[in-house]
């Protein structure tokens, strides 16, 4: 039986406007094996960035539980829950957040530097990983001089250099041309598959979703099974 990578259990998440709650996640439940690939889909608004947000510690739930790697989340102390975010997980979202001011090759690099990994292996690594997405020409290149599609594959490559055990992925084609945006998808696919990560996308893009092993759809805050390709 394939390792349980991410998974959460009855995840109820409100947000407050004054005195007035608004809740977003009614009971989500999900759980994603090692190299499998989850869509999750659902209308504007209906909580889909929430749940990738909490899913990745980067929020925390009203109620309910996540686990990555077996371990509660909650449970731990927030720079416990840091390390077990940079250590296991990788982001990639619809704008590539890429620094400004540093070259592809240096935003690469990042979370290996993060990490303490030394200076030279962690540019060999973002070197390497930058090649295989296509863009070992433009290394030095800052983000305004690459195209929406290199950025974007640039930021592909950031998810990926530390060999993380799950993905999560925030609408990462929305941004893009339909050609576009099936290039970085294909990339996606290919290069996930050769590290071995578990893939959660979410993506208003039917047609890409449709090539997930595993389809949800987020609807009044629950998680519904769309498609069991696997």
């Amino acid at each position: 039986m394939s390792k349980v990578v991410i998974s959460c259990r009855n995840l109820y998440k409100s947000y407050y406007q004054g005195n007035l709650e608004v809740p977003v996640l009614r009971g989500a439940n999900l759980e994603l094996a090692k190299g499998k690939m989850l869509a999750i889909v659902g209308a504007s608004g209906s909580g889909k960035s929430t749940l990738l947000h909490l899913l990745g510690g980067l929020d925390a739930p009203s109620s309910g539980d996540i686990y990555i790697l077996g371990q509660n989340i909650a449970s731990v102390n927030e720079g416990q829950r840091c390390q077990l975010r940079n250590n296991s997980l990788g982001f990639i979202y619809q704008f590539h957040h890429l620094l400004p001011e540093f070259s592809a090759l240096e935003n690469v690099a990042m979370p290996l530097l993060i990490r303490r990994l030394r200076n030279n292996e962690a540019y060999d690594r973002a070197e390497e990983i930058l090649k295989q997405v296509g863009l070992g020409h433009r290394l030095t290149h800052t983000p305004s001089e690459l195209s929406g599609g290199e950025r974007q594959r640039a930021a592909v490559a950031r998810a990926l250099v530390t060999q993380p055990a799950c993905i999560l992925a925030d609408e990462p084609t929305g941004n893009l041309d339909r050609q576009t945006a099936e290039g970085v998808f294909n990339l996606m696919l290919e290069l996930n598959r050769k590290v071995d990560a578990s893939l959660i996308i979410v993506t208003h893009d039917t047609q890409l979703a449709s090539r997930a092993e595993h389809v949800k759809q987020l609807v009044d805050g629950v998680l519904h099974d769309v498609s069991n390709a696997s």
